[in-house]
């Protein structure tokens, strides 16, 4: 259940705690699933983090700087660096992970683990190369602790960063990693079976879901239905 990321959050119904810690961003009075707190819905954000949102940098330079002095959310706290995304930014596909984990954090990479060379071999399969026509990102820009799924806040506020990254980029195929990255990009909850084998759109541009490497090095005997999604990602490239 916590690799779907479909766990509960809780919040009081006790109108006189809440009062007690106003300060403290509220999400709902009632269990609220992680999706109905996906960008589409309304998610309840630090001011801060509402602050970085409406003034994300529409220029490549200013955008990378603005990721890297980031605070709006507390996970800049918990890690060493900012890790904004790598490849051509002028790439047909682009691939979206869900976050940093330890080595991406220490190298300031994404996908430069295990998972990483997992990624770069799929890549390889289908006679593509990072950096050459790839661009490769993360939903959030900060490493979570534990490796734990990013939370709705944490989404909502880093979010807008991927977004213009995706504007100035302008792929023609978007590759969602994993059920978090495509809940994310597509503002709705849903198993990852039932997200594959369909061409999605993002804003106009073609979205198609696989497994994320870190989970079919876990479970390698999905590895050959993460092959079918790379062939169907070609074709939709190639009609």
């Amino acid at each position: 259940m916590r690799e779907l990321n479909l766990y509960p959050l809780w919040v009081r119904r006790d109108a006189s705690v809440a009062a007690e810690h106003e300060a403290a961003p509220v999400v709902a009075a009632r269990e609220v699933p992680v999706a109905e707190s996906l960008p589409v819905a309304p998610v309840v954000v630090a001011p801060a983090a509402r602050t970085e949102q409406a003034a994300v940098a529409t220029d490549w330079p200013a955008l990378k700087q603005q990721v890297r002095d980031c605070a709006a959310c507390k996970l800049r706290a918990g890690c060493t660096q900012t890790v904004f995304g790598v490849g051509d930014e002028n790439a047909d596909w682009l691939f979206v992970g869900e976050g940093p984990g330890a080595d991406e954090d220490a190298q300031g990479e994404p996908f430069v683990g295990q998972a990483g060379k997992l990624l770069d071999n799929m890549l390889a399969a289908i006679k593509l190369k990072r950096g050459a026509n790839v661009y490769i990102a993360n939903i959030v820009k900060c490493r979570p602790p534990d490796n734990r799924n990013p939370e709705p806040d944490e989404i909502a506020t880093c979010l807008p960063y991927l977004q213009q990254q995706i504007a100035l980029i302008k792929p023609k195929l978007i590759v969602a990693l994993g059920k978090t990255a495509a809940t994310s990009l597509l503002g709705r909850d849903a198993t990852l079976g039932s997200l594959r084998g369909t061409v999605h759109e993002y804003r106009g541009v073609p979205l198609i879901v696989t497994y994320h490497p870190a989970y079919l090095l876990r479970s390698p005997a999905e590895k050959a239905k993460a092959w079918q999604d790379l062939c169907f990602a070609v074709q939709r490239m190639n009609p």
